[in-house]
């Protein structure tokens, strides 16, 4: 299996449009080659590549900032000497000054395969500035580590923001590759877009499920350790509208959650009790960690740890979106007047509970926070907006 990257560096004719052009390179930390040689320094070694500027997304180009709502600065590159523009500082959409350094932009992001990563609403605002600036953009295509299944709610008009780039369920099920010929589609966006597809991609299959096994697993994200996270990111995610810890300042972020005032046996028992069926495909295990940082710092959480591998794992079962929508529907039923959800400004945005901005619209809270709804009442909006969903990306599938 080969990445777009490894494409673009081994096939001398795939990189000959490029030839005479002047071409930026927006990437991350895991932006790396086969060999592990960030795509930066490897594209800037070829002879027949004019590398004139860079652009980072969240967290920085090489990687430099562990929270949310942590800004990077614009700078210059000590090694290749070209400009390094921030699109998550003083701006997150591209200036028209740093669109006027290159002719081509090349995208290489591993993304998560879900709606609240950042990266890909940074895919969109480059795809529109592209159209108004008329440059090009190459998507140099990867795997998503969370394959093609879909779950969760459409994001709702009105509730668009950088976590929420569209009408999009929170497990999107397509490559960033996919995802900007989706964004053109659905915005009308008229702009110079190409694909370099991978190559041996098979999002279907096991082991991997697209993700192949002799391929390391590279931070995307300070707190994107691993496969297992990946996986599971499209419902834990959504801790980070809540009090509740996800794990941040643990070596396991993202796959956990807990706190100091929960009996986690209970919480597991009564998952079980509501909603079996939405349990299977995975294992939880009951755990305790102490947060180093963030949420409860230094407290001993009780908590759960979600196992999105090994044996039990059944990749078209297993419904992280929905396995954590259960965890606050029955810690809600446990502590009816449990303060779950956390009151602070998410992404920039303002006046809205996190939980909301996160889901795009106020119907998980709503479900979790009504006495007797039942998971036939989600299960019917979500089966219906993910049905919608699959039939919507059908024409943007590439593999």
């Amino acid at each position: 299996m080969k990445f777009g990257i490894d494409r673009l560096l081994t096939e001398p004719s795939l990189r000959a449009p490029l030839q005479g052009k002047r071409i930026a390179l927006l990437a991350h930390p895991a932006s790396v080659t086969s060999d592990l040689t960030h795509s930066f320094d490897a594209l800037a070694a070829l002879d027949d590549i004019n590398i004139t500027a860079a652009f980072g997304p969240q967290h920085g180009l090489r990687g430099d900032k562990q929270d949310n709502m942590m800004e990077s600065p614009d700078f210059t590159d000590p090694v290749h000497g070209v400009p390094v523009f921030s699109l998550y500082g003083e701006v997150r959409r591209p200036t028209a000054q740093s669109m006027g350094t290159f002719d081509v932009i090349l995208i290489d992001m591993q993304d998560l395969g879900c709606r609240i990563y950042t990266f890909i609403t940074t895919l969109l605002y480059m795809l529109e500035a592209a159209a108004e600036h008329g440059k090009s953009v190459w998507v140099l295509d990867r795997p998503n580590p969370a394959g093609r299944p879909v779950e969760g709610l459409t994001l709702l008009p009105g509730w668009e923001s950088f976590v929420g780039a569209g009408p999009i369920p929170m497990r999107h099920g397509l490559t960033l590759g996919e995802l900007g010929r989706w964004f053109i589609d659905h915005y009308k966006i008229d702009v110079d877009y190409h694909v370099v597809p991978m190559e041996g991609y098979h999002p279907d299959d096991a082991p991997g499920f697209g993700w192949p096994a002799d391929r390391l697993w590279i931070n995307p994200s300070p707190n994107a350790p691993n496969i297992n996270m990946a996986r599971a990111y499209a419902g834990t995610v959504m801790l980070e509208g809540t009090t509740l810890s996800e794990g941040r300042g643990t070596t396991r972020p993202l796959e956990i959650f807990g706190a100091p005032d929960i009996d986690a046996r209970a919480v597991i028992a009564e998952m079980r009790r509501f909603a079996p069926q939405w349990l299977t495909g995975c294992t939880l295990r009951e755990i305790w960690f102490e947060p180093t940082f963030h949420k409860h710092v230094h407290s001993l959480c009780h908590g759960v740890h979600i196992h999105a591998e090994g044996a039990s794992y059944d990749h078209q079962a297993f419904q992280p979106w929905r396995i954590q929508a259960l965890a606050f529907k029955a810690i809600r039923g446990l502590y009816p007047n449990y303060d779950l959800w956390r009151d602070f400004p998410y992404e920039y945005e303002l006046g809205k509970l996190a939980i909301d901005v996160i889901n795009g619209g106020t119907g998980l809270r709503e479900w979790v926070d009504l006495e007797g709804s039942t998971a036939d009442d989600l299960d019917a909006v979500c089966g219906s907006d993910e049905a919608a969903w699959v039939e919507d990306r059908a024409g943007c599938l590439i593999y």
